[in-house]
């Protein structure tokens, strides 16, 4: 290990200019590649002191031996060599956004004498016009098996076109009018050619022309006599709507933008980008990928992750069209982003020197394109949602978990049952408890838990753990009939045969929050004479791993099968202590809210909650409403209706409306 101390610049020695720079390890490799409006300000961070940077910022100056900047004239600059630098370099401590499949495009070889219409994965190539990508190869066949009807151009690989000329018949697409068989004639290379270029100018977005052409064409042969052409244009016409269909109409024609959005927790991201060209949805890309701190120690958030997906994104998109002809700019008119980065207009800049012309980088807050932006996180979060059930379903990552766990918590054997605790209020009030069970790494939901704290709550978190751990454990040494202090094993129910609920101790005790929950967790264990179960804290902020007694704590790496199910687990009790919290503090919102309503008994509120549904819309309705409900007689209703309209909504607020304040500690 290095000590950056060693090879910190000389004061005064580093400009105070935008610029980019490299730390590289012991061998020369380059192992981290960033930029600044200042080198100064920034890698002055670098060297402050140890303890205050993140563990992740921490290993990186401590595996570098040395660091090298370049100045530029300015940001954009900047932002430009340091894409280069990290497509040549690949440093282990940027972050790449990397595809997890090869995504097919649809290609369409323009140098070739007769264009071929094909699926394509692969690099790109100089004189194919490629349109995509798309997320399922499938999608693409079935569109341009409508398309081909309407634009019969070659589908067949070189071999088969070069057979079927000499043998001088077609190949059954021939045939069926789905290829117009220059093979054997039927059309020169200039017809062949316009066929094509047509078939690109529909995928293009120009469609409403060449609809408005065929129509015309129908009408005129209609009117001419001859139904049978004017019977083919109107087939032709109804496969380009089915066709269209196909690729859902979202923004108004003409669009040219490209849709962003992250799905993320303290340890991943997932990135989605909806290609909309013309209007329509004409590609759709994913990534996942495991987030880093900043410089400054920080964790990454949605701002950093946005600046870096773009650069690094349209920088490879854009040395892909240098190499091929890719049928216009990489780089959209619009960018839609979650979040606006920092450097906001340097990037706009730098995109609008990729495009050649303006492009705007914003933030929709309204109409179609709001709608559409929630669209795209919704399968950002799908996307990630089965990143996370993926990882947990791998036995071998499991396995490895475990192991590590045990190894990093110097236990004495692979924690096979592990138990978290969470709790969770709203500014100490309606304070509950969840407690959830994994087993050989996956929930056992059969196990879990929901406690109402009691006497704890009025000593906080720390009192509240207390009070769960004692309960939860106190059920476990009745259920195993010993009195506290004697180790024991599970009990089995005589009648049933199978083990009590509590009866099973957990191999390791997990407490979401810092030292002072798991201090207090290993205390209580201690003063029930239970030594057996190891207890660690889980802090949200860093991911830091707590030992009770223990100064410090113990850091994960980031790429840890181990802190991935450490929070795997931690998540789920903190989910159901927050859907548990939600239902207890609706029930009573609601209570208070009615209850206090003369000659209103359960049976009657029972009644109008479950024909109006929340307290909101019955302070909505009218007295004859009220009065309709089963039960509910008029005076009832006036009643009701009045005490509601005197509470104004000043009241508590109905179950179906979120508080702020809420909280899982």
């Amino acid at each position: 290990m290095a000590d950056p101390s060693t090879y910190r610049p000389a004061p005064g020695t580093i400009p105070d200019a935008p610029g980019v720079y490299r730390f590289h390890d012991a061998g020369g490799r380059v192992i981290y590649v960033g930029k600044a409006k200042s080198l100064r300000s920034r890698l002055s961070s670098y060297f402050a002191d140890l303890a205050g940077l993140h563990p992740r910022t921490r290993q990186m100056v401590t595996t570098a031996t040395g660091v090298r900047w370049t100045v530029v004239g300015t940001e954009v600059e900047a932002l430009q060599l340091e894409y280069s630098w990290i497509k040549e370099y690949d440093p282990k401590f940027n972050v790449r956004y990397r595809d997890d499949k090869s995504y097919p495009v649809l290609a369409v070889t323009l140098h070739e004498e007769y264009p071929r219409l094909h699926v394509y994965r692969g690099p790109r190539r100089k004189g194919v016009r490629y349109f995509g990508p798309y997320a399922h190869a499938w999608a693409i066949r079935e569109t341009l098996d409508l398309l081909l009807r309407v634009f019969p151009a070659r589908t067949c690989s070189g071999g088969v076109f070069k057979r079927h000329s000499q043998i001088g018949r077609p190949c059954l697409l021939g045939y069926i009018g789905k290829c117009s068989a220059p093979c054997v004639g039927r059309v020169s290379a200039e017809e062949h050619r316009d066929i094509v270029e047509d078939f690109c100018d529909f995928l293009a977005g120009h469609t409403d022309q060449l609809m408005r052409k065929l129509d015309k064409e129908m009408q005129a042969a209609s009117a001419e006599l001859e139904f049978e052409r004017a019977a083919r244009l109107r087939d032709d016409l109804e496969a380009l709507r089915r066709a269209m269909e196909k690729q859902a109409v979202v923004l108004g024609d003409g669009t040219d933008a490209d849709v962003v959005a992250f799905a993320e927790d303290e340890l991943a991201a997932a990135v989605q980008v909806f290609h909309i060209r013309g209007g329509r949805v004409r590609g759709q890309r994913g990534w996942v990928i495991d987030k880093v701190a900043k410089a400054d120690g920080a964790e990454m958030d949605t701002s950093e992750l946005t600046s870096q997906f773009l650069t690094q994104f349209y920088g490879e998109q854009a040395s892909l069209a240098d190499q091929a002809d890719a049928g216009g700019s990489p780089v959209p008119r619009e960018v839609l982003v979650p979040q606006l980065p920092e450097d906001a207009e340097t990037i706009a800049g730098w995109l609008s020197e990729l495009r050649g012309s303006r492009v705007s980088l914003r933030v929709p807050q309204r109409g179609d394109k709001r709608a559409l932006m929630e669209t795209v996180e919704r399968n950002a979060k799908e996307a990630f949602q089965q990143y996370k059930l993926r990882r947990a379903g791998d036995l071998t990552a499991r396995s490895a978990a475990l192991q590590e766990l045990q190894e990093v918590l110097a236990l004495d054997t692979a924690p096979l049952r592990i138990e978290c605790i969470d709790v969770s209020h709203v500014q100490g009030s309606d304070v509950v408890a969840s407690l959830v069970v994994f087993e050989d790494g996956v929930p056992r939901k059969s196990e879990y838990r929901r406690f109402e704290v009691r006497e704890g709550a009025e000593g906080g978190d720390v009192g509240s753990i207390d009070e769960v751990v004692r309960r939860r454990f106190h059920r476990y040494l009745s259920e195993t009939g010993k009195p506290e202090g004697e180790q024991v094993g599970a009990a089995v129910d005589p009648d049933t045969g199978r083990p009590k609920k509590f009866a099973y101790p957990p191999n390791l005790l997990v407490i979401d929050g810092g030292a002072p929950q798991a201090n207090a967790a290993a205390d209580a264990l201690t003063e029930m004479g239970i030594t057996d179960v190891a207890v660690i804290g889980l802090a949200k902020r860093l991911e830091e791993v707590w030992l009770p007694a223990d100064p410090d704590p113990v850091i994960l790496p980031r790429t840890s099968e181990a802190l991935y199910l450490l929070q795997r687990v931690r998540d789920e009790a903190h989910r159901f202590a927050i859907s548990y919290h939600r239902k207890k503090r609706g029930k009573r919102m609601t209570s208070s809210t009615l209850d206090a309503i003369p000659g209103l008994g359960e049976t009657r509120r029972t009644a109008l909650l479950k024909h109006f549904g929340s307290v909101r819309k019955l302070r909505q309705a009218g007295v004859d409403e009220i009065a309709a409900v089963p039960g509910i007689g008029r005076r009832t209703a006036e009643t009701v209706h009045s005490a509601l309209a005197a509470d104004g909504g000043a009241g508590p607020r109905p179950a179906t409306e979120n508080a702020e304040g809420e909280s899982s500690d």
